[in-house]
């Protein structure tokens, strides 16, 4: 099904699983999708792949930190296509640079404020670029963000990452209310432990040897709190994103829609 059909999306860190899923699965509906992130040739093989899928993409080099660079190239994508349909936002944190894992009373302030910074602080600047060429351009487009399930646990020794996701999630509620007047949506996709992707598996594998137990019980632990027998997978939150970019997802805006499956520890 081509829900899509004709619309134009720039995806931002597209280098990462989570991107590159959206990428995808926006191809797969009938969108033109731009791909970007700071590591040109991990993004030029996201669009051959997707273009050997009968998808359409383009590859940019972006740092998805770099308000200039963020710019110039939706300046370039409106420019191209004389709209801007949606734009989504994978950028991450490794997990020891976030200081997850690290006490409250132990993490530096530099710890802390690393996730807020880099995630918060680059949706906030791919989104309120957006905006503005959505609003130039008279489209109205959709800003799909992304933040973790941590914004609603209550989990110890994860003051930084958890902040930054609860963040995110404001920043949805003010940018909907404010973009709204220009028919512009803003929704952000909340998602669990994505258990196929590199960076919980190598997160299970450190903690798992600091801790001195198998893989197999800390990932049990990641699951023990799971409604069904199964979690999200990466295909699931890319077909989620499609839905919540087309025209029926606009029911959706201003929401935080979590993607996990159901979590009794999840608010």
């Amino acid at each position: 099904m081509e829900n899509l059909k004709d619309k134009v999306g720039v995806i931002f860190a597209a280098s990462g699983e989570i991107a590159g899923a959206v990428a995808k699965s926006f191809a797969q509906h009938g969108a033109k999708v731009y791909v970007t992130g700071k590591n040109l040739a991990a993004v030029k093989a996201l669009a051959e792949e997707i273009k050997a899928g009968g998808g359409r993409a383009e590859a940019g080099k972006v740092d998805a930190m770099n308000e200039a660079e963020i710019d110039n190239y939706l300046q370039k994508v409106v420019a191209e296509n004389g709209k801007l349909d949606m734009v989504f936002n994978g950028i991450g944190s490794y997990y020891k640079d976030a200081g997850s894992g690290t006490p409250t009373l132990m993490a530096t302030f530099e710890q802390f404020l690393n996730p807020l910074q880099r995630i918060c602080g680059s949706q906030f600047l791919t989104s309120r670029v957006a905006a503005k060429y959505m609003i130039q351009s008279g489209s109205e487009g959709t800003i799909l963000l992304l933040t973790a399930s941590m914004s609603k646990m209550k989990a110890p020794n994860m003051a930084g990452f958890g902040s930054a996701c609860a963040a995110v999630e404001g920043l949805t509620r003010i940018m909907a209310a404010e973009f709204g007047k220009n028919g512009i949506k803003a929704i952000c996709i909340c998602s669990a432990a994505l258990m196929e992707t590199r960076k919980i598996s190598g997160m299970i594998s450190d903690f798992s040897e600091h801790l001195g137990i198998s893989k197999e019980e800390m990932t049990s632990q990641y699951r023990r709190f799971d409604i069904l027998k199964s979690g999200p997978t990466l295909k699931q939150l890319g077909e989620t994103a499609a839905f919540l970019v087309s025209e029926n997802g606009v029911v959706f805006n201003s929401h935080i829609v979590d993607v996990d499956c159901g979590k009794l520890n999840v608010l």
